[in-house]
C-alpha cells in the first residue's frame, strides 16, 4: 500500500515521503490517525505543489536571515556595567541584556536565538553567535565597558 506521510512517523520516513507499508498498518495506523493519505495521482500532485511552496518560503527566510546577519555584523553594541578588581563585571552580561541592546539599535532579536554558552562577567570586545537561521549564523559585536563612577 503507498502513502504519503503527512508527519514524521519514527522507524518510517519524513512528513511529505511516499512510503510502501502493509495494508493493515497503513488502513487501522496511519490513516485513522491522520498521519499519511493515499498516494493517489491527485494527492501526489497536491504534495509537489506543497513542496515547491514550501521551498520558496524557505529561500525567502533564508534570505531575509542573512540580511538580518549582515546588518547585525555592522551593529556593534556597548554596554556599561560596574566592575570590581580586575575588571570583573559586579553581576554579568546576559542574552536577554543584549537582545535588548540590540533592539534599541533597531535589531529585534529573539533572546533565546543568541547563543551565549555563559553570561559574560569581564570587560572587553566580544563576538557572540546568534542563530537566525537553520543555516545562518550571525555574529553581534558586543564591547563590554567599565562604568563611570
Amino acid at each position: 500500500m503507498k502513502l504519503i506521510l503527512r508527519e514524521d512517523v519514527e522507524n518510517l520516513g519524513k512528513g511529505g515521503e511516499v512510503v510502501d507499508v502493509k495494508p493493515g498498518y497503513g488502513r487501522n495506523f496511519l490513516l485513522p490517525r491522520g498521519l499519511a493519505v493515499l498516494a493517489n495521482p491527485k494527492n501526489v500532485r497536491e504534495l509537489e505543489h506543497q513542496k515547491s511552496v514550501a521551498s520558496a518560503k524557505a529561500a525567502k527566510m533564508k534570505a531575509s536571515a542573512e540580511a538580518v546577519a549582515k546588518r547585525l555584523a555592522e551593529t556593534p553594541v556597548t554596554l556599561s556595567r560596574k566592575v570590581g578588581e580586575q575588571d570583573k563585571l559586579y553581576g554579568s552580561v546576559t542574552a536577554l541584556d543584549i537582545a535588548e541592546a540590540l533592539a534599541s539599535r533597531g535589531l529585534q532579536i529573539d533572546r533565546r536565538s543568541i547563543d551565549l554558552a555563559e553570561p559574560l562577567k569581564t570587560t572587553g570586545d566580544f563576538e557572540v553567535p546568534v542563530k537566525l537561521h537553520s543555516d545562518v549564523v550571525g555574529k553581534a559585536k558586543v564591547k563590554v565597558q567599565a562604568e563611570p563612577a
